[in-house]
């Protein structure tokens, strides 16, 4: 990757390059295009090979219910494209059941056939209904709670935000029925329900905008919301007890996965909940459905997907305290696309090609051997190549000359402190936390497990599972930097299962299936965790007291541990409750540990997880591609959670290696690895290599010589360079802490900072040393050159930097201002 680094002599324009640094890095042109006019295509359903109808058979209970037929249609090829709105219904018995209004709904007691006809298919969906006669009132925890919940009435921007809204406080998302029922009968001295005439209960007045509302319009009188609230209203407002109410299951239809190809760009989504009582019912209009890219495709109030663009979406819906999930993918035929078939390294490549191939996404180039040694050594090693290393991997013509240096990194020391770093940030090793003595005892533990290729699962375990002196028990540190058992919960689930619970310590989680109980069952774990000082300086000692119990805030209820997927153990028979835990999470079938661990090593190398942040698994939040996610994590866990190994694989791979200039076919791609993804260098990254460009090191107080940046222990060491860059504080376990955005000080910095000015005018750097020697100008530009961006200049370089240095009166200020403006270049300060 050749780029332009002429007119030196122009300071400012090299200003002008640096401040636009933070608009060039990571621009994506294909953003500012105008989003493509949503439409719906008819099917030619003549030419379809046959139809589907989900679900297979419908079970009414209650006259009001009515279910979606959810009618597929398959061409030959076996693409599938919904045609619903296009099917025929009829009913064998229009006494039982009958088509109404795009739903089959009861009619009375009894069984029929119902027929979904599409062109020459037909499907029969058995159809029976019973207590048609019977009395079945609003209920309130599974409608009319529900109803406030599609309305958006108790979300965190409405009334179920901290303080309500209008003196109006709703619990968020419907997780507290007691008090939402509280404020619904009794709340405005009973003015918000008229039982009497419901139509002039300000439920009903408020949203309909019939009286003014802050919150504008939120419902309309034909809405089946505004029915499930009248009815309730009209009923006596009613609050049913929670057995046979409670939903355990909601399930989306069509399943996961499916591709839409343009311009069959729609989809009808059903919802279907399953209670306690054993009854399934179709919820679709009582679910709140939302897209987590809005640019892909929405979702209308209905459940229709349209799409806008090619790439993946997720459909949420949320029905009470049930959020899932339902994955799709817009294909569309791209003029001029045509399937390169490269070579495959890897499963890691196989898995990529089969993405980029079903969204017609080309591939770019693989680097140049330039661009691998620089890339390699500042993902594995954290610092540049030196020139010397540079030549002798130009030097080695064996083919499998990348994979030998992939090899050889994985085992330099520079490899276990590079890493020890990043883990330092999400461990928060800072003298606030774990004084000075904690700080260096714990960085050594954690060098040491790199250095040894300490399995993932007893990292994990050594440390969950850490008790006695932080000084002779580095891992104790963990609970030293979680001053308790809540911020033990929360650190645990946000690095090894990808969860920012936070949320749920005050209320239901409103993206994800965490609530307050679950938070509290794992903090229960944790609990028993206990600190006292030691008899050392710097010294604590972390122990197991012998009883205590987490209660739940709003309950009172005393909570036992929770497992997710498990659910509460009852009788915990060890003595440490955390070892059930670290048994649990370590295990390999654990369905988070591994693919948690496996998206932040893929992220560290190529620059964002497969789900992005990579501490922020949820179903709001789909992986860029599951299969590969799914794969790298089997691997993980079969190999023994062997990080090495699951690195040296993503490094072996032809994705990792390819260019990062993308194409004309690719350069819309931002999550599928057509190309590999440019991003600044890290603080620690940067400063190590002005130091190596000039080879005036850095000093640290109380560190040796030549300490690298990147082996810094802990962030207290003063150095205003790196904060300006991004250093984190390591207040928070959160891999967001660490700084990526571009900014102006940064600019400033490069252009005119002290770090470098110094640098540059140090008599004993680089190229004042090799000036001094004799060397002449076109080798010292030469080696400038391979020492900051791994290549040798290109013909207008050279020329442009020979001319500014014969144009200076003293050849070392033109050699200082070629070196200056080489550090400025985005190639220099971006790993691409």
């Amino acid at each position: 990757m050749a780029m332009n680094c002429t007119g030196f002599d122009l300071r400012f324009s090299s200003f002008l390059a640096g401040l636009a640094l933070g608009l060039s890095l990571g621009f994506n042109p294909a953003i500012l295009r105008a989003t493509e006019v949503p439409r719906t295509t008819a099917v030619d359903v003549a030419k379809l090979a046959r139809i589907e109808v989900v679900p297979q058979k419908i079970e009414f209970h209650r006259a009001r219910d009515r279910a979606i037929a959810l009618v597929t249609g398959r061409f030959a090829d076996g693409l599938a494209v919904d045609v619903t709105s296009q099917a025929a219904v009829s009913s064998s018995n229009p006494a039982v059941a009958a088509y109404k209004d795009g739903a089959i709904v009861p009619i009375g007691n009894g069984k029929c056939d119902v027929t979904v006809q599409v062109a020459n298919h037909k499907v029969l969906v058995p159809v029976s209904v019973d207590s048609f006669e019977k009395s079945a009132p609003i209920s309130f925890r599974t409608e009319t709670v529900a109803a406030l919940t599609r309305q958006g009435c108790n979300s965190g921007a409405c009334h179920g935000s901290p303080t309500g809204k209008g003196g109006f406080q709703l619990s968020l998302q419907a997780f507290d029925y007691a008090m939402d029922s509280m404020t619904l009968t009794h709340g405005e001295r009973g003015r918000r329900v008229d039982m009497i005439n419901p139509d002039n209960s300000l439920l009903l007045l408020k949203p309909t905008m019939v009286a003014p509302h802050k919150g504008g319009l939120q419902l309309r009188t034909d809405d089946y919301a505004y029915e499930v609230l009248r009815m309730w209203i009209a009923e006596g407002c009613s609050i049913d007890a929670a057995e046979g109410h409670q939903c355990v299951q909601l399930e989306l239809l069509p399943a996961s996965g499916r591709v839409l190809k343009d311009p069959y760009w729609h989809q009808q989504i059903v919802a279907i909940a399953r209670f306690d009582n054993g009854t399934a019912r179709d919820v679709t209009r009582l679910t709140r459905f939302t897209s987590s890219d809005e640019t892909t495709a929405s979702v209308s109030p209905a459940g229709v997907l349209t799409g806008h663009r090619r790439g993946q979406v997720a459909i949420m819906a949320r029905y009470l305290d049930q959020l899932v999930s339902c994955q799709f993918t817009l294909a569309k035929d791209i003029e001029g696309f045509k399937w390169p078939n490269p070579p495959a390294n890897n499963y890691v490549d196989e898995l990529v090609y089969e993405k980029l191939r079903q969204l017609q996404y080309e591939p770019s180039e693989l680097c140049t051997d330039s661009e691998f040694i620089r890339r390699v050594y500042l993902d594995v090693v954290g610092i540049l190549p030196t020139v010397e290393e540079q030549a002798a991997f130009a030097a080695d013509r064996r083919p499998d000359r990348r994979q030998r240096l992939i090899d050889d990194l994985l085992d330099r020391p520079e490899h276990a402190r590079f890493w020890a770093l990043k883990w330092g940030d999400l461990l928060r090793l800072q003298k606030g936390r774990l004084r000075e003595t904690g700080v260096y005892k714990f960085y050594e533990w954690l060098v040491e497990a790199f250095e040894t290729n300490k399995p993932f699962n007893q990292f994990a375990a050594e440390l969950l599972d850490a008790q006695g002196s932080t000084l002779d028990h580095p891992a104790a540190n963990y609970y030293r930097a979680c001053a308790d058992s809540i911020e033990a919960a929360e650190t645990t689930a946000q690095i090894f299962l990808g969860s920012r619970i936070q949320c749920a310590k005050c209320h239901n989680h409103p993206y994800e299936n965490w609530t307050q109980n679950n938070f509290y069952g794992i903090t229960a774990f944790f609990q028993r965790v206990s600190r006292k000082p030691g008899m050392r300086a710097d010294e604590d000692i972390i122990y197991l007291a012998r009883d205590g119990e987490v209660h739940q805030p709003r309950t009172g209820e005393m909570m036992k541990p929770w497992l997710p997927g498990q659910g509460s153990i009852d009788n915990p028979t060890l003595p440490d409750r955390r070892r059930a835990f670290v048994d649990w999470l370590t295990a390999p079938t654990n369905p988070f540990f591994s693919r948690v661990a496996v998206n932040r090593i893929w992220a560290e190398v190529m620059g964002q997880g497969i789900i992005e942040p990579v501490d922020d698994f949820r179903q709001s939040n789909p992986p860029a591609n599951p299969p590969l996610l799914d794969r790298l994590a089997a691997d993980f866990a079969q190999r023994g959670f062997d990080q090495k190994s699951i690195l040296r694989t993503i490094l072996n791979s032809r994705t990792y290696q390819l260019s990062s200039q993308p194409t004309k076919l690719n350069q819309e791609d931002t999550r599928l690895c057509s190309h590999a993804k440019s991003r600044m260098l890290t603080a620690e990254q940067l400063l190590d290599a002005v130091c190596a460009v000039t080879q005036v090191a850095e000093s640290f107080p109380g560190l040796p010589p030549h300490t690298h940046a990147t082996e810094l222990p802990s962030p207290d060491f003063n150095v205003a360079f790196l904060d300006t860059f991004g250093r984190p504080a390591r207040a928070t376990a959160c891999a967001c802490e660490r700084g990526t955005a571009t900014t102006l000080a940064q600019a400033l910095e490069l252009v005119n900072g002290q770090v470098i000015q110094k640098k540059l005018a140090d008599k004993q750097n680089r190229f004042h040393r090799e000036l001094k020697e004799g060397r002449p100008a076109k080798d010292i530009i030469d080696e400038l050159y391979r020492a900051a961006v791994c290549r040798v200049a290109t013909d207008s370089e050279m020329q442009a930097a020979l001319a500014h240095v014969a144009a200076q009166k003293e050849p070392s200020a033109g050699l200082e201002d070629v070196c200056w403006a080489l550090l400025n270049t985005n190639e220099f300060v971006t790993q691409h």
